[in-house]
């Protein structure tokens, strides 16, 4: 007796997480979906030029730490530690150009994020502003989103796609863009001080601050595009230390050392 058509087309099923007995706990999180931003020299670690491996992992750890938390993360690299657009531009090479290979360089840089973050267990997916198939996913709004929905990384290569803007510009357009609840801004130091603090003992340390504050004072958080776009999209920036364990899992449920940059 021959099969209906409906027998003879495989079932599908996809697990829910509880299905999959891995659901997160996603209670006692302020800020559930959050985009990262780094600068590429944080990748450098004790290095001089390129990726440091050791650094990769420990930072590929702490953002695992937020995605079994149940955090929806995003993710903007820089490329400083490869090559820096405004420096070729200073040094005579035109500034489209330069800044074209400083996007280069941010794609190098979420590729080898990617892998740590394979090597550990969390799913993730690049996504370039300037399009290469063979290398990864073209950006797409829709796309992105439903891949954070599903707890998967997303790194978004390549800034904006457009030179003369930074990879904080593009950090500040992709969290509006995908609808995220904070900007992470991982650096060296647990926050925003009103002078160098490595140069300064004396400087003052930031709990809170205004985007307002952060421009008048010319404080060096962010650009001033990057500024801007997230007043204009109320989305708060955090400002914390990368180098101290467990910071960035602290932050994400509104504890820790940090500075909050909002209205």
């Amino acid at each position: 007796m021959p099969l209906s058509s409906a027998e003879t087309q495989p079932q599908s099923h996809v697990c829910s997480e509880a299905e999959l007995g891995h659901a997160p706990d996603r209670e006692g999180l302020k800020y559930k979906r959050v985009l990262l931003k780094l600068s590429g020299e944080a990748l450098m670690g004790e290095l001089d030029y390129g990726v440091d491996p050791a650094m990769l992992g420990r930072v590929a750890a702490e953002i695992k730490a937020v995605v079994d938390m149940g955090v929806q993360v995003g993710l903007v690299i820089g490329g400083g530690n490869i090559f820096r657009g405004v420096s070729g531009a200073s040094q005579g090479m035109d500034r489209t150009n330069a800044d074209h290979m400083g996007m280069l360089a941010t794609v190098i840089n979420a590729l080898a994020m990617k892998d740590a973050l394979l090597r550990i267990g969390v799913d993730c997916r690049v996504q370039s502003a300037i399009p290469m198939m063979s290398v990864c996913e073209p950006f797409i709004r829709g796309r992105a989103i439903r891949h954070m929905e599903k707890g998967r990384v997303v790194l978004f290569a390549a800034g904006t796609g457009n030179p003369f803007f930074t990879t904080d510009s593009a950090a500040a357009l992709r969290a509006a863009e995908v609808g995220c609840d904070a900007l992470l801004k991982g650096t060296k130091v647990d926050g925003i001080y009103d002078s160098d603090p490595v140069k300064n003992p004396d400087a003052k340390r930031f709990e809170t601050i205004t985007y307002r504050r952060v421009l008048t004072d010319d404080l060096k958080v962010m650009d001033a595009a990057a500024i801007s776009l997230t007043r204009e999209s109320s989305i708060p920036i955090l400002v914390f230390s990368l180098l101290d364990p467990g910071a960035m899992a602290d932050v994400v449920q509104g504890k820790g050392r940090f500075t909050l940059v909002q209205e």
